[in-house]
């Protein structure tokens, strides 16, 4: 950042009363730097300077505003890792200098069952990062200080960041619908998502079978953990997989042959979407009921699943994050749909 920022001391540390952060100021806009301000601290809040972020596809969505829901001015990101500089009265969970993460959600009402459950994801109130907030493409961020994830020791910011989202978006829904060793799993896309659900899959001890549109991405899926691939283009590679598998997840967003997918998963088996299609879901009730299938939807967890996802990914040895990522630091770029990042990863999220 080229700006200043104007800092406050307070008992509970240092808090900016001005932030600046990586800005789009209408759909299809490149960014720019916004300074902007920021009041006192509630007395739950937790302010981080932000020292790494993640580019997510639905940072792209937002900039775009293909969800019709984006406020402009936006400051995208909510892969985002820092240190705690500075919190409100009542928070007694962190510390200043604490290495933490926030991702998709950065607040809820406290108050509900499901918040009272540990299911704040579920809550009606629950606050988006980057919808009607500025997200982390700054150098300081602000959010409950019960969505801010501690960061364990074992695993590097940069590695991190990206686990925010596309990794606890992948990984709650195999604990929620109760995925184990003994399953033969498939993950449908080997990008930003599937990259980290067939590793994620692989380490807890699956049969993992990628799938993609082609062979391309074959010997990469194999490296990652991968014991079968599939492609679908041209190829009755999925057809020939019928009832094979206990678990199917889908992490693209996109219409896909449905009653297919369907039909390669065993008895009892369960499809589980992640990617959001470009149409609606449709699918026959006979090759539901019959075989008892379910369908279900999966999406980032709550804070407690995020630090279960992190503790997890501690004990294991992921791929290295140099091929999955590319790095810029201190730049403006665009990141709109029509211009990608210049040297956007192969696995972009």
């Amino acid at each position: 950042m080229t700006a200043s920022t104007t800092l406050e001391r307070s008992p509970t540390g240092v808090g900016a009363s001005i932030i600046n952060g990586y800005t789009a100021r209408g759909s299809g806009q490149p960014l720019e730097i916004m300074a902007y301000e920021v009041g006192p601290l509630g007395d739950s809040e937790v302010e981080i300077k932000v020292t790494h972020c993640g580019i997510c596809h639905s940072d792209l969505s937002m900039i775009d505003n293909e969800w019709h829901m984006t406020r402009y001015p936006i400051v995208p990101g909510h892969e985002i890792i820092g240190t705690v500089s500075a919190f409100g009265r009542g928070v007694r969970s962190l510390a200043i200098g604490q290495r933490v993460g926030l991702g998709w959600q950065s607040g809820s009402c406290g108050g509900c069952e499901w918040c009272a459950s540990g299911k704040e994801h579920l809550c009606a109130q629950e606050e988006w990062t980057i919808v009607g907030r500025n997200g982390g493409w700054a150098d300081f961020v602000r959010a409950d200080a019960r969505f801010m994830v501690p960061i364990p020791n074992g695993i590097a910011s940069a590695d991190a960041a990206p686990l925010m989202c596309a990794g606890t978006t992948v990984f709650s829904p195999l604990i929620h619908c109760g995925v184990v060793s003994t399953m033969r799993a498939a993950v449908v896309g080997v990008g930003g998502l599937g990259h980290l659900a067939v590793q994620f899959l692989a380490k807890l001890g699956c049969e993992v079978t990628a799938i993609s549109s082609t062979h391309s991405k074959d010997e990469e899926a194999r490296q990652l953990g991968a014991s079968r691939f599939i492609a679908t283009k041209n190829s009755d590679e999925l057809q020939r997989a019928a009832r094979s598998f206990d678990f199917i997840l889908v992490t693209v967003p996109a219409d896909l042959p449905w009653r297919d997918y369907l039909g390669a998963l065993r008895p009892e088996g369960t499809l589980c979407l992640v990617g959001i299609p470009e149409s609606d879901l449709k699918v026959p009730p006979f090759d539901i009921v019959l075989p008892e299938r379910r369908v279900v939807g999966g999406r980032a967890g709550s804070p407690g699943d995020t630090a279960r996802m992190l503790r997890v990914r501690t004990g294991l040895k992921f791929a290295s994050s140099d091929p999955l990522a590319a790095t810029f630091e201190g730049e403006l770029f665009d990141v709109t749909r029509s211009t990608p990042a210049k040297g956007m990863p192969r696995y972009a999220r």
